[in-house]
C-alpha cells in the first residue's frame, strides 16, 4: 500500500505517554525527547521506528507521570559491624562516652542509592501502539494521495492522447509550409538540392513528436503500475514525473501548433500538482 510521510500516533500505558509526529523528508530523521532517566532507551526506540519506516522526519515525545524519587537505603549489616567494632574498641581502651547515630552518619559507605524501578514493558507497549496508530494514519493518507495521483495520471494520459490525435494535422500543416518555402526557392531560381534537403530535415525534425508522445505514454503507464506496487515508491514516482516533464518540454519546443502548445501547458500544470503530492509519499 502507498504510505504518506505525514501522520500522528499517540498511546498511553500505565503512566507512560508516547506521541509521534511524522513529516516528509528525503531520508529518515528521528528526534527523540525523553525524560533523562529513560535516555538509555532512546536507541532501542529509534530502532523500532527504523524497522517500521523508511523515510520521514519523526518527532518523538515520551513522558510519564511516574516521577519516582531515588530511594536511599542503609547497609544495615555494615552499620552493625562498624558499631560492634567501636564497642570493642571502647571496651578495650576504656574510652568513655556513647556511640551514637552521629558516629555512624559519617560513614558514606553505609548509604546505598537505588534507582526507581519502572514498568519498562509498559513503555514499549505504549511506543508500539503509538507507532501502529502512526502507521494507520500514514496509510490512510497514502491511500487518498494514491487515488488523487491515479486520477491525475489518467488525465495526463487523456491529454497525451489528444496530442497524438493531432499529429496527422500537424504533419499536414508542416507539409504545406514546406511546400510554400520550396515554391519560394524555385521562384527565385535557386534550385539547390542541398538547401532543399536542409529545409526538409528541419521540417521533419520539427514535425516528429511521435517518440516523445510514446515515451510519455510509457512513463505514465509505469507511474500507474508503480502506484499499484505500494511500499517505498516516492523517489521512483518523482523520477518518472521528471522524465514525463522532460518529454513534455521537448514536445512543446518541437511543435509550433497552438493547440498542442496549449495542451502541453495543461500537462505541465498537472505534473506540477502531482510532484507536490509525490513529495509526501514514502
Amino acid at each position: 500500500m502507498v504510505q504518506s510521510m505525514t501522520g500522528f500516533g499517540r498511546a498511553e500505558k500505565n503512566g507512560f505517554r508516547v506521541e509521534i509526529r511524522s513529516l516528509n523528508h528525503r531520508f529518515i530523521d528521528i528526534s527523540m525527547k525523553t525524560p533523562p532517566f529513560l535516555s538509555q532507551y532512546d536507541i532501542p526506540l529509534r530502532n523500532i521506528l527504523k524497522e517500521k519506516f523508511n523515510r520521514g522526519r519523526f518527532d518523538v515525545n515520551v513522558s510519564t507521570d511516574n516521577h519516582k524519587l531515588i530511594q536511599v537505603k542503609i547497609n544495615k549489616e555494615m552499620a552493625r559491624k562498624i558499631y560492634n567494632a567501636f564497642q570493642e574498641l571502647q571496651e578495650e581502651l576504656v574510652i568513655p562516652g556513647q556511640i551514637g547515630i552521629d558516629t555512624l552518619a559519617g560513614y558514606k559507605e553505609l548509604f546505598v542509592e537505588e534507582e526507581p524501578k519502572y514498568d519498562i514493558d509498559a513503555l514499549y507497549d505504549a511506543f508500539y501502539e503509538a507507532v501502529s496508530n502512526l502507521e494507520t494514519m500514514r496509510l490512510r493518507e497514502g491511500e487518498l494521495i494514491s487515488k488523487e495521483l491515479q486520477k491525475r495520471a489518467e488525465s495526463l494520459n487523456l491529454i497525451n492522447d489528444k496530442i497524438k490525435s493531432l499529429t496527422p494535422h500537424l504533419f499536414e500543416s508542416c507539409r504545406k509550409r514546406f511546400s510554400e518555402r520550396l515554391g519560394l526557392i524555385l521562384e527565385a531560381g535557386e534550385m539547390d538540392s542541398t538547401k532543399v534537403m536542409q529545409e526538409a530535415v528541419i521540417m521533419a525534425e520539427k514535425l516528429d513528436i511521435s517518440e516523445e508522445v510514446n515515451r510519455i505514454e510509457n512513463h505514465i503507464k509505469q507511474f500507474i503500475e508503480t502506484l499499484g506496487e505500494g511500499n517505498v515508491i516516492g523517489r521512483k514516482l518523482d523520477f518518472l514525473l521528471q522524465e514525463i516533464g522532460r518529454e513534455v518540454n521537448t514536445t512543446a519546443s518541437k511543435s509550433s501548433d497552438y493547440t498542442i502548445s496549449s495542451l502541453t501547458v495543461d500537462m505541465k500544470i498537472e505534473i506540477e500538482k502531482m510532484r507536490e503530492q509525490v513529495q509526501n509519499i514514502q
